[in-house]
This record gives C-alpha cells, structure tokens and sequence, in this order.
C-alpha cells in the first residue's frame, strides 16, 4: 500500500498533476487582424448568421474561426459542431462549407484555421504539428463548450482530409467530443512515415528523409529563413489523376485561396518532421464515442479511412463509401458530399 502510494505521487509530480496556482491565459490572447468581408470560395447563405472569433488553444496560440448560427433557433441550447481541414488548407476553402451547410440544419458551427496557418496565430508560418493540430480540435471544443448559447454535452467535430485523422486523434483524447465526422480522410502520420500505399515502409526510407529534414534545419538555422515547398503545380504528362484533382481545386478559380497552403504558400520544408516518430491514430481502438467515416469510393486515399474503421470498435461506428467519388470530391461538391447523412449522425449522437 505505502508503496502504490509513492508511485502514485511520483507520477503525479512528474507529469505535473498536481495543484499550484493558476495563470490567466485569455488576458494574453493575440489580437488577430481579422478581415470582417465576406471572402469565401463559396457563396454566403441567407438561413445562418456569420462572425468571425477567435479561442486560445492549449499552447497559448490564437486560433481565427468563422461562426456559423442558425437564423432560426427553436429554443435551448444548441448542438455544436467544430470543423477544419483538408490539410493545407483554410477555413475559407471546404471547412467552412461543411460548417454552413450544417449550420443551415441547425447547429452552431465553427470553421477555425490551425495553429500557424491562414489567420490564427503561432510562429514560424506553414507548420504543422500531430499535437499541436489535435489540441486545436480541443480548443476548439473549449470555446464552443462554454458559449450560453452551447449544449455542451452535444458537442462534435470534423475533419476533413488531414484533418479527418485529427479528429480521430482528437476524439481518442477528448471524451467532451460526442460525435466524429472524418471525411476524405488522410493519416498524415502514417502517409509521411511510410509513403503512399505503405511503398516506402522502411528503416532506410525513413532514415533517408530524417537526414533530408535535419540538413534543412541546420540550413534553416544559420539562415534564419524558413523555406517552404512548392504546392501543387500545374500537372505535366502522365501525372496521376489525384494530382490534377488537387490541382484542379486549390489553383483554379473553384477553391483557389491566397491564405492556402495548398494555392501557393507551401509548408514549412521542415514541417512534417515530428510525424515520422508519432503515429497519431495509435489509439483509435479506445474512442468509445460514434465515429462516422466518409470516403469516395474512386479516392487514392481510401484505403486510409478503410483501415481506420478496422481499428474502430462498437456499434456506433460506420465507414460510408460515396460511389463513384474521388478524394476531393468531397471538398466542395455539394451534390455529392452527403449532407443529409451528416444531419442524420449528428443529430443521433448530439441528440
């Protein structure tokens, strides 16, 4: 007994668990330039009112997100759902979509940009982080869990592509997460550990890009610049299908965005480093809350929302394949991404 005791206290103190006294983190919120406009790739609705706000993520970075609540309230609290993603992407681009159409049926929404990306905060620019990205899905949660105007036990999230694998990390994590949406997802983790289709699984492959990143570091160090990559050029040849299709959203006039990473910022060439050691779907298996993975059945990156719902478990989880659809199908095309399924899930599990 007196041992289990002093085990428990070391681990309390050296995972800092227990009490001192408490710091006040929203006197030290960034004030973000936020444009006030209406300046998304797809058109503003009449049912919802829209606002921007901002919520400080558990790192103490300030997130921008668009607000989304129904014109028509029938009473109550309401049921609330935070979205983000693809990857690379902002919330002026396919995460605000989702989160108007959803507003239109009768939650209040937000659409946040992550951490060091589009109009939230954190330095360097055009970096991403497992952690980082999935306590932004948590902050968000804070924000949305302590509105007047929020059941905070009726809260969900989305994500979509990169950020569907977020999400799942998120809904492992955080049980105030009720409902999980991962649309078109992607396991960042897993696609820059491994290469596509788990082609380069290997100590060498991986040490390889290891050494890739860690020369840049220093580069970047002794130059004190960030240099970033080149996103998704126009497709010469006989370049795969998929890489037209991002082509064909992010650098056309259909989702084309300044603020994207995706349109022509680019990553941090050192940014994906921390996914090569943290697997962040690891603990999937234990998300005990209802899970709902959609994917088009054409989509290169099936296979990543297939083998996630093996690893799931209980009867509230489901994979949904869109017949016919390609990966980003499910960005903007209102006709195919199934909305109607999406009101049906959320309203079972926010319920």
């Amino acid at each position: 007994m007196k041992r289990t005791t002093i085990l428990m206290a070391a681990f309390l103190c050296l995972f800092g668990l227990t009490e001192s006294p408490a710091q006040n983190t929203h006197k030290n919120m960034e004030q973000l330039n936020l444009t006030q406009e209406w300046d998304k790739t797809f058109p503003k609705s009449d049912k919802v009112n829209h606002s921007k706000v901002t919520f400080i993520n558990r790192y103490g970075i300030t997130l921008a997100a668009d607000l989304y609540a129904p014109k028509t309230i029938f009473g109550g609290k309401l049921p609330a759902i935070a979205v983000s993603g693809p990857f690379g992407a902002v919330k002026e681009q396919s995460s605000g979509l989702y989160a108007q159409t959803l507003a239109e049926r009768g939650f209040l929404t937000v659409a946040f940009d992550p951490s060091f990306t589009g109009e939230s905060g954190g330095q360097p620019r055009s970096v991403a982080s497992p952690d980082i990205n999935t306590e932004d899905f948590s902050a968000a949660v804070d924000y949305l869990a302590t509105r007047p105007d929020v059941d905070a036990e009726r809260i969900g999230i989305i994500g979509i592509c990169g950020w569907g694998g977020f999400a799942i990390n998120a809904a492992a994590n955080d049980t105030r997460i009720k409902a999980t949406v991962a649309s078109t997802m992607y396991d960042i983790s897993r696609c820059t550990a491994n290469g596509y289709f788990d082609a380069a699984d290997n100590a060498d492959a991986r040490y390889k890009i290891r050494q890739e990143f860690n020369t840049q570091r220093t580069e970047d160090y002794r130059t004190d610049t960030y240099p970033r990559t080149v996103m998704n050029p126009e497709p010469i040849g006989d370049a795969p299908q998929f890489i037209k299709d991002y082509y064909d959203y992010y650098k056309t006039e259909r989702g084309y965005y300044p603020r994207s990473i995706n349109s022509g910022l680019g990553w941090n060439k050192t940014s994906n480093l921390a996914f090569l050691n943290a697997p962040i779907l690891a603990y999937a298996d234990e998300i005990r809350s209802a899970v709902l993975l959609i994917h088009g059945e054409k989509a290169h990156s099936r296979y990543f929302s297939e083998d996630t719902f093996k690893k799931l478990k209980g009867d509230n989880k489901e994979l949904m394949i869109i017949p016919g659809a390609v990966h980003t199908d499910l960005y903007d095309r209102t006709d195919i991404i199934p909305f109607d399924k999406l009101e049906e899930f959320f309203k079972e599990y926010l319920k």
